[in-house]
């Protein structure tokens, strides 16, 4: 039987058909958005999951200055391969949790004055991040997940799902190749927020070899 982490009128089902297959939607509201859960296949233990942050500007419109589009497209080919797993969308994450109006701001402090995107968010008075990621803990735990196996590079998020009692099995790396336009951007996230980003460092010593 699920838990009962909603309300019956928070949460909605139907099958969504897409061109990688045909996928189980399970939109869900909570603090204030709608988001969504993405179910292919039957999961079972260990569970391939990714939880990613709305991007707009990357997942839409597939801006180079981030690596979340990318992100999204792989997480999902990878759920695909694997025969089952669950991608959990979340909004109100634009930013890290700032909202659209002010990453825009912060892009413009990075291209005109060279700050990296914490620096940006700082500088205006804004925090570095402050995602939220209970919702994603509140519908894994409806659709009866109890261990995951996680996309994500970020260490934070794996002790934010474990600390709310979902077990992360292992940390499943997702890893773009870096271009000219996000080096900045995953090397500040590397070095500062402790991201497990490997290639950043091949792409600099690339650089400097060609």
């Amino acid at each position: 039987m699920q838990e009962q982490a909603f309300r019956d009128d928070d949460v909605a089902e139907s099958e969504l058909v897409t061109r990688r297959g045909t996928f189980r939607a399970v939109a869900f509201r909570a603090d204030g958005f709608e988001h969504m859960a993405l179910v292919f296949g039957t999961p079972g233990d260990d569970v391939l999951v990714r939880v990613h942050s709305e991007c707009m500007t990357g997942d839409i419109f597939g801006a180079m200055r981030c690596e979340c589009g990318e992100q999204l497209d792989s997480a999902l080919d990878a759920i695909v391969r694997e025969g089952g797993g669950i991608l959990v969308y979340l909004r109100g994450h634009e930013g890290r949790g700032i909202g659209l109006v002010a990453k825009v701001r912060t892009h413009v402090l990075q291209d005109e004055q060279g700050l990296d995107t914490l620096d940006s968010a700082t500088s205006l008075g804004l925090p570095v991040d402050i995602r939220d990621y209970t919702p994603a803990v509140r519908i894994l735990k409806h659709l009866r997940v109890r261990s995951v196996r996680l996309l994500s590079n970020n260490p934070d998020k794996l002790s934010a799902l474990e600390s709310a009692g979902i077990r992360v099995a292992e940390r499943v790396p997702l890893l773009m190749a870096p271009n000219d336009h996000n080096i900045g951007y995953l090397t500040a996230k590397r070095d500062r927020l402790g991201h497990d980003l490997p290639q950043v460092e091949d792409f600099s010593e690339g650089c400097v070899t060609h």
